[in-house]
């Protein structure tokens, strides 16, 4: 008679064969997460301004006034999108604005051209440190 007993060899065999499984899965999404943030980064870098931005920005810092505010967040971006990864912008550097690339730094220019000489003032501030690194950038404008 022989038995229908799962042997160790067996399940070892099973176990390996999940976890195989469950690190292509790991593989798979991280290589979707890259290629995501790839396709992002060349957005980014390629994005302009658009023709109705003065339009935007005003109905933005209207209705920001109108709630009592004197701050908008006007972008966000990964510090990694910094020529320095964000180090400038994370010690308070005044050269931080000289590390942004893409869409930023037409952002900065349009201010600096536009804004600046209206009264607005700009800064930037890394929003969160995941595994104790700069993340996030986002750049604030206020009056």
């Amino acid at each position: 008679m022989a038995s229908s007993l799962l042997r160790p060899d067996a399940l070892r065999k099973i176990t390996e064969e999940q976890e195989m499984e469950r690190l292509r899965e790991a593989q798979e999404r991280e290589r979707k997460r890259e290629e995501q943030q790839k396709e992002l980064h060349e957005a980014f870098m390629s994005r302009h301004l658009q023709p109705d931005a003065e339009e935007r920005f005003n109905r933005q810092v209207r209705d920001a006034a109108a709630r009592g505010e004197h701050e908008i967040m006007v972008l966000t971006f990964p510090s990694d999108w910094c020529t320095d990864g964000g180090r400038a912008i994370n010690s308070l550097s005044e050269d931080w604005a000289g590390t942004l690339s893409g869409f930023a730094k037409e952002l900065y220019e349009a201010y600096d051209e536009r804004l600046r000489p209206l009264g607005y003032k700009i800064r930037a501030q890394i929003l969160n440190y995941p595994g104790g690194m700069p993340g996030d950038v986002g750049i604030f404008l206020r009056w």
